[in-house]
């Protein structure tokens, strides 16, 4: 699978990894990840945007943390998937205001609004969910739309295709992908 893409960046056949003939395809594709988090300057979200969030999900039912990052993410589209160092901390902080209550259930912490918590989430109800908005923001691929998910499920079906193809399939992917190339640019030319 020899040959990058001109004017991308992307080099599918440099195997860094010695005997290794997938190294060029993760490298590749980390290179479209990282691309990506920096045209879209990351997914991250204001600190009263990660508070407005649990809220909202907790006054839907008891989550533990996991579910809470979980649920954003998937509620963003993966426009916004925020991290455990940024939902714990809010989780604390809302349980020391008194807005919620940690229950100890299976090895795990659920928690749950509590009534202060419950009078909170109604007066957040009249304004969109944080997660609504992460694709209208600046910080969270606002203008890309699904073209990053998209970019990286190409790249991870080339790696499969590298991995267990033929020669014939991979060579027919191969022309696959240079059309595609070709037509992503003549989209850029059209504007």
């Amino acid at each position: 699978m020899n040959g990058s893409f001109p004017s991308s960046g992307f080099n599918f056949g440099s195997s860094n990894g010695a005997g290794n003939p997938l190294a060029g395809v993760w490298e590749a594709v980390e290179q479209l990840r990282s691309g990506f988090e920096q045209r879209s300057g990351g997914s991250r979200m204001a600190r009263g945007d990660v508070r407005s969030a649990v809220i909202s999900l907790l006054a839907e039912w008891p989550m533990h943390g996991y579910q809470i990052i979980s649920e954003i993410g998937e509620r963003s589209g993966g426009a916004w998937k925020p991290s455990a160092g940024s939902v714990y901390p809010t989780l604390q902080l809302l349980a020391d205001e008194g807005l919620i209550t940690a229950d100890e259930q299976g090895g795990r912490k659920t928690y749950s609004l509590t009534d202060a918590g419950i009078a909170e989430s109604e007066a957040l109800a009249a304004k969109p969910a944080p997660w609504e908005s992460a694709g209208q923001r600046g910080g969270a691929q606002s203008h890309l739309g699904g073209l990053p998910k998209a970019g990286m499920e190409l790249a991870s079906a080339t790696a499969q295709l590298a991995r267990t193809g033929t020669p014939e399939q991979v060579k027919e992917g191969v022309e696959i992908l240079e059309d595609a190339r070709r037509r992503l640019y003549a989209i850029l030319a059209e504007g």
